[in-house]
C-alpha cells in the first residue's frame, strides 16, 4: 500500500469520526418533566439515547462562619444521536 493511500485511509476514517461527533446532541432533563417524558421528547425529535449523564447540583451554605457545600439536585442529560431512519 502506498503512503498516499494510507494518508486517504486515515482522512477518511477522521472524517467519520467528526461526522459521527456533529451529529450527537444533548437533551436535559426539564424541572417537573420525569424520565419517560423527556426520552419521548427525544424519540419525537427524531433521536435515540445513547449515554445518560448526571451531574450534582450543589449549593453553598455559610453556617457559624463555616462554608458548606450541599448537594441540592441532580441534573440529567441524555447524549443522543439522529436515528438511523430519520438520517
Amino acid at each position: 500500500m502506498s503512503r498516499l493511500s494510507k494518508k486517504n485511509k486515515r482522512n477518511q476514517k477522521r472524517a467519520k469520526a467528526t461526522e459521527s461527533r456533529a451529529q450527537k446532541k444533548q437533551f436535559e432533563l426539564l424541572d417537573g418533566e420525569t424520565l419517560d417524558q423527556c426520552l419521548e421528547r427525544i424519540k419525537q425529535a427524531g433521536y435515540i439515547p445513547i449515554r445518560r449523564m448526571e451531574k450534582p447540583i450543589f449549593e453553598e451554605i455559610i453556617e457559624n462562619g463555616e462554608k458548606r457545600i450541599i448537594p441540592i439536585k441532580q441534573q440529567i442529560i441524555f447524549e443522543v444521536i439522529m436515528n438511523k431512519d430519520e438520517r
